[in-house]
């Protein structure tokens, strides 16, 4: 017969950083989603608890080797996923803000994961900021690279 043994303090732990993670990932995906740039409130908090969650299964059962390997992964594919965000036409390319957010969401995971909790939270509010804030500065109808 399988033994299933659940550690319910373990599993608490975990729901608390996984919460944490969510948490710290609204405040982008909010924006996101106010703006209409594509990704928002459901592939913001998607991104940083899968990232978190990869992050503690890793930790729990690699050595440090392995771990960074997962991290590794992590940075990676959101690099991939982050290419999927961007568009490129005549005028220049879009999506770019998306991406780096998208990457930036994965780090709050796993900075999370790792319990360093004030890099998780700086990288939340300094990536809204930038969101919420930076609109007025970005230069308009500025001539193509392509022309």
């Amino acid at each position: 017969m399988m033994n299933f043994d659940i550690n319910f303090q373990l599993m608490g732990y975990h729901f608390l950083q996984l919460g944490i993670a969510f948490v710290l990932s609204l405040p982008i995906a909010l924006n996101r989603e106010m703006k209409d740039n594509g990704a928002g409130l459901r592939t913001f908090p998607l991104v940083t608890i899968a990232s978190c969650a990869f992050m503690l299964v890793g930790m729990d059962i690699y050595d440090a080797g392995g771990e960074a390997r997962i991290m590794y992964a992590i940075i990676t594919g959101m690099g991939f996923i982050g290419g999927g965000a961007i568009f490129k036409n005549e005028q220049g390319s879009k999506g770019t803000a998306t991406a780096a957010s998208l990457w930036n969401t994965g780090a709050i995971g796993i900075s999370v994961a790792y319990g360093r909790y004030e890099i998780a939270i700086i990288l939340s509010i300094v990536g809204f900021l930038i969101l919420q804030f930076s609109d007025p500065f970005k230069a308009k109808d500025r001539p193509s690279a392509l022309e």
